[in-house]
Formats: structure tokens, sequence, C-alpha cells
């Protein structure tokens, strides 16, 4: 069995940002689910070694004050954001997943060492569990890419859309793009979450996972032509199969909740994800630390589609 080896242990839902100041930048959910870390390298090899720093800790109560999960570091119109899903303090809400959406700002060029602001929420007029935001820029829009859970529909969370004129805030109504539906969506957990985008060949690219965390765990992709109106769901083509999964061959599970960034080329497209070397998960596979970050290229076939392959280093 070839053994792949991880960019960084007990790291899940990577997010990897390449700013125009030459440096890397990545944040990901930390085992205790109780700050937002960042690191910054020159190289993506060398993150995994980097110093890291806390830019800030969870309140020990309140809204904001458990399960810190799955931060996003942005640069938007002039200023860093972080979007960051946390949960309020288990005396305010007995279930575990009552995620909201916040979003911090800092204005200094380093935001490792840079003051952070704490925004607050980031409202979508749904007040339901939510999580996972990305936010990218498409012909001079911002947009605002997340999941969330809508009454109604079956499932833990959907997808959703909306533009934004400020990096802190929508500004026209959430417009659903895919909901759990498929047998590989719906395997432990009804779960769309954790999307990326990747734009390449006249197309944008939304991927997502799905699935319980576990070895179910696998990603899912969208498709629409760069011209088309981004809000509008039939705008979007879903592929009915998973387009990366959990890989017997190598002994690595769960892949999914990627991101993607740049080779040192500034061409070839990275993709980031986690993923764990075992499937026998003792407990909540939540409270299991061992999802770690991994790193390969994403080639691509003659329709200028992705091919991410395995989880493995060439296939």
């Amino acid at each position: 069995m070839t053994i792949l080896t991880p960019l960084i242990e007990q790291r899940a839902d990577p997010f990897i940002y390449k700013h125009t100041d030459g440096y890397y930048y990545f944040t990901a959910s930390v085992p205790a689910y109780d700050r937002i870390e960042l690191r910054r390298a020159k190289t993506i090899a060398e993150l995994a070694t980097a110093e890291t720093f806390d830019i800030w800790h969870k309140p020990e109560t309140g809204p904001y004050s458990d399960l810190v999960w799955a931060p996003e570091i942005h640069f938007n119109q002039g200023a860093w954001y972080v979007y960051v899903a946390i949960a309020p303090s288990r005396e305010i809400k007995d279930d575990l997943f009552q995620h909201r959406m916040y979003v911090l700002r800092c204005t200094d060029a380093n935001p490792l060492t840079g003051q952070w602001e704490f925004l607050g929420q980031l409202d979508t007029g749904i007040d339901t569990f939510c999580l996972d935001a990305t936010t990218f820029s498409h012909q001079g829009q911002l947009y605002y890419l997340w999941a969330q859970k809508e009454n109604g529909i079956t499932g833990n969370s959907n997808l959703y859309i909306a533009k934004m004129d400020t990096p802190d805030k929508i500004s026209s109504a959430p417009v659903m793009l895919t909901k759990p539906e498929l047998p590989w969506e719906i395997k432990g957990f009804w779960v769309n979450e954790g999307p990326a985008v990747l734009k390449r060949n006249g197309k944008i690219f939304i991927s997502y996972s799905a699935s319980a965390t576990d070895e179910n765990y696998c990603m899912g992709l969208l498709t629409a032509d760069e011209n088309a109106d981004l809000l509008d769901p039939k705008s979007w083509h879903k592929e009915q199969q998973p387009v990366f999964s959990s890989c017997y061959e190598h002994g690595v599970y769960g892949a999914g909740h990627n991101s993607f960034t740049k080779a040192e080329d500034n061409d070839t497209d990275i993709l980031v994800y986690h993923a764990r070397t075992y499937t026998e998960i003792e407990g909540d596979p939540l409270w299991d630390p061992n999802r770690h970050t991994y790193v390969k290229e994403v080639r691509w076939d003659e329709n200028g589609m992705p091919i991410f392959g395995k989880p493995s280093i060439q296939e």
C-alpha cells in the first residue's frame, strides 16, 4: 500500500489562500475547536512547519463560545476577513449543532500579527444552523456561498449563494443551489456543505462535501458557465456521482471539506482537503482529532473539467 503523507496533521477543514504578497495563508479547524489559528509561508510545503498565530479565542460563554469550525481567510475589498461557524454555549442551547456564521476583520498588512475586530454574525435571513461560508469575486461582484439548514427540507444543510456589496453582509436573497438527495449525499447524515470555488476554462466550479464525516464523506461538483447568472439554480449542473472520495487502496478515508489554491507557478490548481487514515473511529467522529490536511494537483480533461482522481499523489 502507498502511504500518503499529510501536509499538516490534525487540521480539518483546511483552507489555503495565496495572496499578492507572495505568501500562502493557512487556517483550519483545530482539534479543540476553541480558537482561530493562522500560519503563512512562501511555499505550500513550508506551511507544515510555519509558526502558528492564534488570532481569536472563543469566550467561555455566550452565543459564540463553542465548537469553532472551519474558518476561512479571505482578502476582500482591501482588508482581511475570516468567516467562521461558531455555536452558542451549552447553557444557551442544549443542541450542539446551533452554529451561526461570524465575521472578523483585520486592516493591517500582516493578518498574523495585526489587530482583528470581531464584527459579529453574518445574517442570511434564515435563522437556522449554518456553517462553511466562503466568498469569491466574479466579474466585479462579490458572492457569499455557504451551507445552511432550511426548515421543511430533509437534511442537515443545503448550499446557498447570495451577492455581497460589502464583505460582512449579503445584499440579495439567498438562493439554494443544491440539497442532499443522491444516495452518496445521505449516508449517515443528509449533508451538502464545505463549498469551494474553482474557475478555469470558461467555467465556474463549486465543489462541496456530502454525507457523514466518517469514510462516507466525499465531494460533489456543480458547474456553471462563467457568463451565466450565478444566482439562477438552473445555471448550475450537478454531477450525479462523487468526484472525490475515500481510497481504500491508499488508506485515506473521508476525503473532503476542500479548498483550492494555486501552486508556486501561479497556474497549477491545487486541491486542499482533509482525510483520516483509518475507519475504526471510537465514539462520535466529531471528536476524533485525526483528520489531516492533504494537497494534490488538479488535472483537467479534454472538455475542460477538473479531474481530482484518488486521494493520492499521482492517481
